[in-house]
C-alpha cells in the first residue's frame, strides 16, 4: 500500500522527477536550508556518491560569517561549492533546490555557484 505524501515532499518529488527527465547523466546540485544553516551537495545519482559538499558550518566558512542564515551566507557556500566541483572536475551539474522556491538564499547560493564556474 502506497502511503499519500504531504506538501513539502510532494513538491521535492515532483522537482527530483522533473530534473531526472533533464538530467542525461549529469550530477545534481542539492540545496538544504534550515532557520540556521545553509547545505549544498554535488551528487552523482547513477553511482550514489556525493562528489563535493559545503555549508556554512564548515570551518573555512563559519569563521568568515557572523550568521549562517543570511544571503551573504549563501553566496559564501555557493562559491565553496562551486571551487570543491571543480577540484572533482565537475562543470556541469542540473540544480536540484528540494521543496524551496528559487529565492532568497536559494537564488543566492545558485547564483554565486554560476559564478564559480559550475553550468547549470
Amino acid at each position: 500500500m502506497q502511503t499519500k505524501l504531504k506538501g513539502a515532499d510532494r513538491r521535492k518529488a515532483r522537482v527530483r522527477k522533473a530534473l531526472k527527465a533533464v538530467a542525461n547523466g549529469r550530477p545534481r546540485l542539492s540545496v538544504h536550508r534550515t532557520d540556521k544553516n545553509i547545505y549544498a551537495q554535488i551528487i552523482d545519482d547513477v553511482s550514489g556518491r556525493t562528489l563535493a559538499a559545503a555549508s556554512s558550518i564548515d570551518k573555512d566558512v563559519k569563521g568568515q560569517l557572523k550568521t549562517g542564515s543570511t544571503a551573504e551566507a549563501a553566496a559564501t557556500v555557493g562559491k565553496l561549492i562551486a571551487e570543491r566541483g571543480a577540484a572533482a572536475k565537475v562543470s556541469e551539474v542540473v540544480f536540484d533546490r528540494g521543496a524551496y522556491l528559487y529565492h532568497g538564499r536559494v537564488k543566492a547560493l545558485a547564483e554565486a555557484a554560476r559564478e564559480g564556474g559550475l553550468q547549470f
